[in-house]
């Protein structure tokens, strides 16, 4: 097992209590520069049956997050957005954050969200504030 699965395991042991609990969000792998995690539609749709947009978006910031945090240690998000192409009413949706610009004091990352086909279900951008230790 490769180290970026190691810490996907050691995620997916810290999610009990969390958000990423409640919403099924499972890490298959993390290390700086990628970061992916996927989410299952059933429990986390709008009342149409479809995957609620909400859901896609706390997929994108948690695996932006997770990307911030292993570039800088500690981040906060500070602005995402996100754009719906398609619906999906079934199955699992797997997100993947790749770093747009990861500086001293901020850290941008696109994240791709695709259905079981591989079909762009959501595009989303997350930036986070880098808040790196004070030294002495």
């Amino acid at each position: 097992m490769d180290d970026s699965h190691d810490l996907a395991a050691e995620l997916n042991a810290a999610s009990p209590g969390t958000l990423m609990e409640r919403m099924g969000i499972e890490f298959l792998e993390a290390r700086p520069g990628r970061v992916v995690a996927r989410m299952p539609v059933a429990g986390n749709t709008q009342p149409y049956g479809l995957l609620h947009g909400g859901a896609s978006v706390v997929l994108a910031e948690t695996v932006g997050s997770i990307a911030a945090g292993l570039h800088a240690g500690t981040a906060v998000g500070t602005e995402v957005n996100a754009s719906h192409h398609r619906s999906v009413r079934s199955g699992h949706v797997t997100a993947t954050a790749t770093p747009l610009h990861e500086g001293g004091t901020m850290a941008t990352y696109a994240i791709s969200i695709v259905d079981d086909d591989g079909r762009l279900t959501c595009t989303a951008r997350l930036t986070c504030a880098v808040r790196r230790p004070a030294t002495p």
